[in-house]
């Protein structure tokens, strides 16, 4: 499984598009995949035969994980290492006497293994830690303890014999994830584990079949331990039960990984569009005309948080275990929504772009999530965020930090108000094009003053309408 963005830690096979025996030639796609972020396929690593394919349908896998196995030149390559590693092999036995010993030419080349290339990092930056890389090393050390305590612990709650469960772990290894699958399917089937939190009687009460298997998901979903549980609502008839979609499991995961290791703290500014809005009045028909697409506030505004950016470096940072990383490049992350949920395109390097190069990125990206063509490397590598969640009745919000980014900020609704303000040093009231411009910041990094600053001064930017289209 190879790496697809820097906070992308597993895939899932939806499809594999080869079978063993399969000759294959470079770049040749192999199999459909889908992760938290996107859809995509996996091209193979080399030419040769499908000697073996590792991993299954509707399996998920982290990053890293073996997929399949390719013979290339009579030699084996491997796409990944095999998943269960084979036991040390025993010293050759020796040749008798006086055997002849075989030539080099027809000694078998040794295997060549095929990996994805891992991105280059210097020496002394420290690798950003993924918000589920505490489940991967928990991965490694289940090779020699075949379950994990979470395991134990929901076996003992709900009276499972864990001897009954496939393990779709590394080694074999029985996953949560295993014991939640078992658990639904026992539902399902109507038969009924022991649950010390009393999710097996909820879960036995009248409902009609389609909803069934999403109300056994849910309650096998259901928090373990003791303390405080809600209750399971039971659906009635009438009701639609949606089952999250493995996309959707996944953001709300890492919304609140976010929402539990960074201290949000949330500060908005009252921003005057009057300015920036008589620019683009000025230049819209000009520049559709030229460009081929409309020119919405957006850019304007994305630009005036890259010159914030500029200033003001410490917002532009990753948390790195004990230390914050200032990053060198503004990696601007432009949140857009899709049939399938909210995706979150990066404009790379977007300190050296002009506000028509930013327009014409942003636009890229938008015809990309139109047309299902977004690709993982669009998604990854965001250092700060900037959120626009539409014009109808949105006054202002916070929005969750995309980690592992310190801030993000989200528009409000541009509309019209009056408000006081200054004219030949009197007090007037005025009709101005208002806005809301709310920022989240993570406190383990940012104080107040610096958060206050730079967003008071991302506000002042859009207010002087400084910008040449």
């Amino acid at each position: 499984m190879p790496q697809m963005g820097e906070s992308v830690v597993e895939g899932t096979i939806v499809k594999w598009l080869v079978k063993e025996g399969d000759v294959v030639t470079e770049d040749q796609s192999l199999c459909e995949i889908s992760t938290d972020k996107v859809d995509t396929e996996i091209p193979s690593p080399g030419a040769g035969r499908i000697a073996k394919l590792v991993a299954q349908e509707g399996q998920t896998l982290p990053v890293g994980a073996p997929l399949a196995i390719i013979e290339a030149d009579g030699a084996t390559a491997a796409v990944a290492k095999p998943a269960i590693a084979s036991a040390p092999q025993s010293s050759p036995p020796s040749k008798p006497t006086g055997a002849p010993a075989p030539s080099p030419a027809a000694a078998p080349r040794p295997p060549r293994e095929i990996r994805p290339a891992a991105p280059s990092a210097p020496r002394a930056e420290a690798r950003v830690p993924a918000p589920a890389q505490a489940a991967l090393d928990s991965a490694d050390d289940e090779e020699h303890r075949r379950y994990s305590p979470v395991v134990l612990k929901m076996a003992a709650e709900r009276g499972i014999d864990l001897s009954k469960i496939s393990g779709t772990g590394s080694g074999g290894r029985v996953s949560k994830r295993d014991v939640s699958r078992y658990l639904e399917s026992l539902r399902a089937g109507g038969a009924q584990p022991s649950d010390a939190n009393g999710l097996a009687a909820a879960s036995s009460a009248p409902v009609s079949p389609p909803i069934k298997p999403a109300l056994a998901q849910a309650a096998a979903a259901a928090p373990s331990g003791g303390g405080f549980h809600p209750p399971v609502y039971q659906p009635r008839e009438g009701d639609i039960v949606e089952p999250f979609t493995r996309r959707r499991k996944l953001i709300a995961e890492h919304m609140v990984f976010s929402k539990t290791h960074s201290p949000h703290v949330p500060t908005v500014a009252e921003v005057d569009m009057t300015r920036i809005s008589r620019l683009r009045d000025i230049h819209k028909a000009a520049f559709a005309a030229r460009e081929g697409f409309a020119l919405t506030m957006l850019p304007l505004v994305a630009a005036a948080a890259v010159r914030a950016l500029k200033e003001f470096p410490r917002m532009n940072a990753s948390v790195v275990g004990d230390a914050v990383v200032l990053r060198r490049e503004i990696n601007l992350g432009i949140a857009m929504d899709s049939d399938e949920g909210l995706l979150v395109p990066v404009l790379k390097r977007a300190e050296g772009m002009s506000v028509v190069g930013i327009a014409r990125e942003i636009a890229a990206l938008q015809r990309k999530v139109a047309d299902k063509k977004i690709a993982a490397d669009d998604l990854a590598g965001g250092s700060f965020t900037l959120s626009n969640p539409g014009r109808e009745g949105n006054l202002y919000g916070f929005a969750i930090i995309n980690q592992p980014q310190v801030g993000i900020l989200r528009m409000g609704e541009v509309k019209k108000r009056p408000v006081v303000i200054e004219i030949d040093g009197a007090d007037a009231i005025a009709i101005r094009i208002m806005m809301y411009l709310a920022l989240s910041y993570d406190h383990r990094v940012i104080d107040g003053v610096l958060g206050n600053r730079f967003l008071y001064r991302t506000a002042r930017i859009i207010e002087e309408a400084d910008f040449e289209l």
